[in-house]
């Protein structure tokens, strides 16, 4: 009887586990604001307001669901995104250097050490402009 609730819970544990990757992370923005995430800035007080203001810090952006710009974005902004850390984001810093900028997703995935769950993150919070 006990092994059975044991491995119920563990089986329960597993489900959550399997819905919360296959939903993390999300294009929907964190804030609520009800307006595009490019349009959020912060006011005079420091707050995350729809409209003009003081451009968003990188982990600002991505917390208001907003996407950060690959060509752009620094190793240490680009280590915020879920799964990347330094040593994956200098790896894209140095390639981009390499090529002048990126051009499409593919040359980001020939970057060592982006896979398909790599790449799929950087697609859900960042774009090649």
């Amino acid at each position: 009887m006990r092994r059975a609730g044991v491995a119920a819970l563990l089986l329960g544990l597993l489900a959550v586990g399997a819905v919360v990757a296959l939903r993390w992370p999300s294009a929907e923005p964190a804030l609520g604001l009800g307006c595009d995430p490019k349009d959020v800035h912060l006011d005079e007080a420091g707050v995350a307001r729809c409209g003009p203001g003081k451009p968003l810090s990188a982990a600002q952006t991505l917390t208001a669901g907003g996407r950060l710009d690959l060509n752009r974005a620094t190793e240490e902004e680009l280590a915020l995104v879920p799964g990347v850390g330094p040593k994956l984001a200098k790896a894209i810093a140095d390639e981009r250097r390499r090529r002048g900028g990126f051009k499409s997703w593919d040359e980001v995935d020939q970057v060592p050490g982006v896979g398909d769950h790599k790449l799929d993150a950087l697609k859900a919070t960042a774009e090649i402009r």
